[in-house]
């Protein structure tokens, strides 16, 4: 065991959570850790030269990113060994949420060697406390870049009776809504959290339908990084109940069951999956009647 109140303890490595975007929401136990440390690990050491001497601070540094990351932890464990302060940092927030770390956190576990959390910034945690959705939250990063895999990611997602959230780039941020809207329908609530802690910083929460026209209401709305909060599903309806077969069995006499079951969610707020096994059931038991 060790102290996890002390600013470094040898042989440790340290996860030091840094800004997201203020400089001044660095932590006092941060920079006790950094300015502690043998060695500074950072997943690009450019950027985090600026950090450091925005607060005085000189240390000896390792890259460690997504594309070194399972090499670079060698170098690591083998300064822990030696008896080193570590600290790792990425370029803004919490190490390991939605950035590199977690393998090399991995690797020093397997190496029998301790991590230390040193919490703080998380654009994840501020967004959250500011979306004023109710729980609990499903956090899913970054979607795929490719319209059709980002798709099929939201669809997997869309059941989920949990407020989702994921962070964005600005030149995805239109077609990822797009997708949000005609996946995830119109009616659920969308929290834009932009360029949190910066200058331009901007919470927004609109229907979801509106989204797209808030978007390009203002060239502005679309700059920045963007973590995007979707309220939870309204509570599940039944599916067999007397009105989802009436709308249903309206929808199809002009639309396959697939579409059917699409529009009926939307209507009904019931799920898309058990409205579409109602509908194939509707759909079947016309065919059979009209064959007798």
């Amino acid at each position: 065991m060790f102290d996890s109140t002390q600013p470094g303890p040898p042989g440790v490595l340290a996860i030091v959570a840094t800004p997201i975007g203020n400089l001044r929401d660095i932590t006092l136990r941060a920079l006790d850790v950094l300015k502690a440390a043998d060695l500074v690990a950072a997943e690009d050491t450019r950027v985090s030269q600026h950090l450091l001497s925005a607060y005085g601070l000189q240390a000896r540094m390792l890259a460690v990113h997504e594309h070194n990351e399972a090499t670079a932890a060698g170098k690591v464990i083998e300064a822990l060994r030696s008896g080193q302060r570590v600290a790792y940092i990425s370029d803004a927030g919490t190490p390991g949420v939605s950035d590199p770390g977690a393998r090399l956190v991995r690797a020093v576990r397997a190496a029998g060697l301790p991590v230390l959390p040193v919490p703080g910034a998380s654009a994840l945690a501020a967004a959250v406390s500011v979306c004023g959705f109710e729980g609990p939250f499903l956090f899913h990063g970054f979607l795929p870049a490719k319209g059709a895999a980002r798709r099929k990611a939201l669809e997997s997602l869309r059941e989920s009776p949990a407020v989702l959230v994921f962070y964005e780039a600005p030149h995805r941020i239109e077609e990822t809504v797009t997708d949000l809207v005609e996946v995830l329908g119109s009616t659920r609530e969308l929290c834009f959290a932009r360029e949190l802690t910066k200058r331009f910083e901007q919470v927004h929460v609109c229907a979801m339908g509106d989204a797209p026209a808030w978007l390009a209401a203002d060239e502005n709305h679309r700059r920045g990084e963007f973590v995007l909060l979707v309220s939870a599903p309204p509570a599940v309806v039944a599916t067999d109940d007397e009105e989802s077969r009436r709308i249903l069995a309206v929808l199809l006499e002009d639309l396959p069951v697939k579409q059917a079951a699409q529009v009926a969610a939307k209507l009904t707020g019931a799920r898309k999956n058990a409205l579409y096994e109602l509908a194939l059931q509707m759909k079947q038991s016309v065919e059979n009647a009209d064959d007798e």
